[in-house]
């Protein structure tokens, strides 16, 4: 009889899911709430006395008799509080995961929303050197010292430049991050690993109880055929416990140290989830390298042509200049988009890992 009076909220105790994709605190506060909720239900049920009414025959012959009383068991009194314990453990693990789960599973997103937002101002600074330049270029063809192809060269870079800008600011505007903690990714999947183990205990602790208990029954007797004067009290206390309470807590001890290897392996768990994010950022980091060091050798090739036409005294010298000069301006912007992205995704790790 007991077991059914706990069960309802050891079963909402693991209806933690194993993916929260909460935006804020709402979600933590609302589980939190409906959890609590379940169990003080589970906690006044079990510290409440138990009331029972009846008519039995004794087998000696004696007439029949009605039966009331109350009962308590002290087992239920220790699940009461165990059952708040469980609860609050299971509520603070949710946080806990939350957090992680979030930081994890939007780190990327907020990593690229940053790299976009460094991108727009290299965007910014590249298409004030151009507007400089062709300004210049303007002055010249109105003194006919340029021809309008150099300044459709211009124009040209300047077209590929608000292209890049309105791009960059749709990507931003696609990319939604919902407020995270802040704190090391590290920091957060160590206090969900310590939570786990805190509600398996809370959890073993609560199902011990389930092998003894020392049960209080109270109440009068009544006779009612013949109807006889006055109701009489009876007591009795009834001690029980589970002879296979060892082996029964041994399996218990496995179970929790069970639960932490599996927690290990699951394949949505944070700890498979956290080294699955250091391998992107890791490839990522690989491939960004990669690209920075091609645009390095591009942009040293131009370098080598300016060198040529720093001071040009032709048309098409100038020309070229400026070509080589609207060049450079387009790939410094992914030069310096490289170099942003290499040095967020390194100290992402330093932090994090």
């Amino acid at each position: 009889m007991y077991l059914n009076k706990w069960t309802l909220v050891v079963c909402a105790v693991l209806l933690f899911p194993g993916c929260a994709l909460a935006g804020d605190e709402k979600d933590p506060q609302a589980y939190c709430a409906f959890l609590m909720e379940q169990a003080q239900a589970q906690r006044d049920l079990l510290r409440t006395p138990t009331a029972t009414a009846g008519f039995t025959q004794p087998e000696t012959g004696l007439p029949m008799q009605v039966v009331g009383g109350v009962s308590l068991g002290l087992s239920d009194l220790k699940k009461a509080g165990l059952t708040m314990e469980a609860a609050r453990k299971n509520c603070e693990l949710y946080r806990t995961a939350t957090e992680a789960q979030l930081e994890i599973q939007y780190a990327l997103s907020d990593l690229e929303r940053e790299a976009l937002r460094n991108r727009l101002k290299l965007i910014e600074r590249a298409s004030k050197s151009l507007d400089e330049l062709t300004e210049k270029t303007g002055k010249m063809l109105e003194a006919q010292n340029a021809t309008r192809l150099m300044l459709f060269t211009l124009q040209t870079s300047k077209i590929k430049l608000n292209g890049d800008r309105a791009d960059t600011q749709s990507k931003i505007a696609a990319i939604y991050v919902p407020p995270l903690s802040g704190a090391p990714l590290k920091e957060l999947v160590s206090q969900k690993q310590n939570g786990e183990l805190e509600e398996q205990k809370a959890l073993d602790r609560l199902n011990r109880q389930n092998a003894w208990d020392v049960a209080l029954l109270v109440g009068v007797h009544q006779q009612v055929n013949p109807v006889a004067q006055g109701a009489q009290a009876y007591g009795e206390v009834t001690v029980s416990y589970n002879l296979a309470s060892h082996a029964y807590n041994k399996h218990l001890d496995r179970a929790v140290q069970d639960h932490d290897a599996w927690k290990r392996e699951q394949e949505s768990d944070v700890v498979r989830s956290m080294e699955a994010l250091r391998q992107q950022l890791a490839a990522s980091v690989a491939a960004q390298e990669s690209k920075l060091k091609a645009f390095e050798e591009q942009e040293g090739q131009l370098d080598k042509s300016l060198e040529y036409v720093v001071n040009p005294d032709t048309s098409a010298a100038l020309d070229f200049n400026n070509q080589l000069t609207a060049a450079k301006l387009l790939l410094g912007v992914e030069v310096g988009d490289a170099s942003f992205r290499i040095a967020a995704l390194q100290d992402y790790l330093a932090r994090n890992y």
